[in-house]
């Protein structure tokens, strides 16, 4: 982004576009550019990148994508008042016409095939709407060999649900998913006045890089069955909650004990488990 360029504060932007953060789209607004800037570097060199933002909001983490050397950066909005924000912002910076590097969807991304937006290589950085979160990286996850990297902030209690260890109290579908399809850690946590308005809770950034070898689309539908089935009912054992899908004899085959249940089991015996199926 030129230097030559002033942009008006986040808070007149709000202002005027009557960007107060909706609930009922669970919007938080970043406003913060040293903390914006601490989410981008977390994605690692984005020189020659093409980059997704979902949920821009008013453009706080839009700005500091565009002060890297990203080649292009696509922001998909739901919130009608935010798209017209970003749109002037595009102009503000010049970026604008044929060759635009930001450009603003306004669409709901759970009904977006983000592969179909940019070329590779892509990454996705975004401080995601805490209403749709789960469900926005569970189908990302799905396509993740399309990606380089997922830089998402998530309230902390799901980030530190996405990279829990077996055996403790947050391990659970989501760190099965996550672990099985990607490599993951938590980069930056924030605490709740970071933002306007604070939410009742801390968040936290994860960084999920895709692994070389991603499983096929069944495989992955059936590991999705796998998991729901093993965490749905947390305190049965194995034998009873896989029941449905072949119970102690898949189990048997797997050489994983019957009476084990979900939360014991690593990622490693879950891929056993699912190849079986």
């Amino acid at each position: 982004m030129s230097d030559a360029v002033e942009l008006p504060p986040l808070r007149e932007v709000i202002a005027a576009h009557g960007l107060d953060a909706r609930h009922s789209l669970g919007q938080h607004f970043l406003l913060d550019g040293n903390l914006t800037a601490l989410i981008v570097r977390a994605a690692g060199d984005l020189n020659g990148r093409n980059l997704i933002e979902v949920g821009p909001g008013p453009g706080g983490l839009t700005r500091a994508l565009l002060a890297t050397d990203a080649t292009l950066i696509v922001a998909i909005e739901l919130d009608r008042r935010a798209v017209a924000a970003i749109a002037e912002l595009a102009q503000l910076v010049n970026v604008t016409g044929p060759n635009a590097r930001l450009t603003v969807i306004e669409a709901d991304a759970l009904r977006v095939d983000l592969p179909d937006l940019v070329p590779k290589p892509r990454q996705i950085i975004a401080n995601l709407p805490y209403n749709v979160a789960s469900p926005l990286l569970v189908r990302w996850l799905r396509q993740a060999g399309e990606f380089e990297r997922m830089t998402l902030m998530f309230q902390r209690e799901v980030a530190e649900r996405i990279v829990a260890a077996p055996g403790t109290g947050a391990y659970g579908r989501l760190s099965v998913l996550a672990g099985w399809i990607c490599e993951c850690h938590i980069a930056v946590r924030l605490p709740p006045e970071a933002f306007v308005p604070p939410p009742k809770v801390w968040s936290a950034v994860v960084v999920l890089t895709p692994h070389a070898t991603q499983p096929e689309p069944a495989l992955f539908a059936a590991m999705e069955r796998l998991t729901a089935a093993a965490f749905g009912q947390r305190r049965k054992m194995l034998r009873g909650a896989l029941k449905p899908l072949g119970g102690e004899t898949l189990l048997t085959r797997a050489s994983i004990a019957p009476e084990r249940r979900a939360e014991t089991l690593s990622v490693v015996e879950f891929d056993r488990l699912v190849r079986l199926l």
